[in-house]
């Protein structure tokens, strides 16, 4: 089975993990823990680096999947999460294979396609496909029910599953989506996500977060300015590589910046970046 830890959203951290079934049909478990906030592994009092191979990892056959943060069978006390960003998620889905319907609440869940079409369906009555180029948000709220699987029969398909804590419990759920032409992130940051009540033209969600996508040529070089006082950035390179502040990234890597107004970034190779600001709550 694969799992998933859900977060209360208080300052004791409190935990519940709870099982979920790699199949339809298969039974849900459950258990609960306290730990403290996480003693993240910083390289100074700004920044952290996750190396690719460091992640977690699963391979189920049907799904391969690598963690940034702790999820599933794999959990780290020093990799709980970072900020309001609590699941990166770097899966592989096998064609005609999926994730049954599953609970989830107090989330914010983005999905990002990098290849392939992703087929969602749920208990508020979405029946969608997500493709590459499409950026999904759903707020969880008060609780929705969820499917997710390969739309094809003869490919498989590879997305981001990201989770973020909410700006606000218990609210109604919602759904968005949106799709995104190439040609808007060539050498320069497309928002993808943006806080509710925004017009900055990414999927909204229920938390001051912004999320940008960007496709730099080699040698190419930008800076990012953060929208938010006390905000985080995470940066994570999903191809090439990439100088962040001057500390290099290669593919699947990710480092987190804390404590800064600006972050400057320089593309060693054809390199695509996913940037996430969000509150170090």
């Amino acid at each position: 089975m694969i799992g998933y830890i859900t977060v209360k959203h208080n300052r004791k951290y409190r935990y519940s993990l709870l099982f979920q079934a790699a199949r339809p049909g298969m039974a849900w478990a459950a258990g609960r823990f306290l730990l403290p906030f996480c003693n993240r592994q910083l390289i100074n009092m700004h920044t952290i680096i996750y190396t690719a191979a460091s992640r977690g990892h699963a391979d189920f056959g049907w799904l391969n999947s690598w963690h940034s943060f702790s999820f599933g069978s794999y959990f780290d006390t020093e990799r709980i999460h970072f900020g309001a960003l609590r699941v990166l998620n770097d899966d592989t889905v096998a064609p005609g294979m999926g994730f049954g319907k599953h609970p989830h609440d107090n989330m914010e869940i983005i999905s990002i396609p990098l290849e392939g079409d992703l087929e969602h369906g749920d208990s508020m009555g979405n029946m969608q496909v997500i493709r590459q180029g499409d950026v999904q948000a759903m707020s969880a709220g008060t609780g929705i029910v969820h499917s997710e699987k390969n739309h094809s029969r003869d490919r498989p398909v590879k997305f981001l599953q990201i989770w973020v804590l909410p700006k606000t419990r218990n609210m109604k759920p919602r759904y968005d989506q949106k799709s995104f032409a190439d040609a808007e992130r060539h050498n320069r940051l497309l928002t993808v996500v943006s806080p509710l009540g925004s017009n900055d033209g990414g999927v909204q969600i229920n938390q001051d977060a912004w999320f940008h996508l960007a496709r730099l040529d080699k040698d190419r070089s930008l800076d990012y300015r953060f929208r938010q006082q006390g905000n985080g950035l995470y940066v994570f390179v999903l191809e090439g590589e990439a100088s962040i502040d001057g500390k290099v990234l290669n593919r699947r890597d990710g480092m987190g910046i804390e404590a800064a107004d600006a972050v400057s970034i320089s593309a060693s190779s054809d390199t695509d970046l996913l940037l996430m600001e969000i509150p170090m709550i």
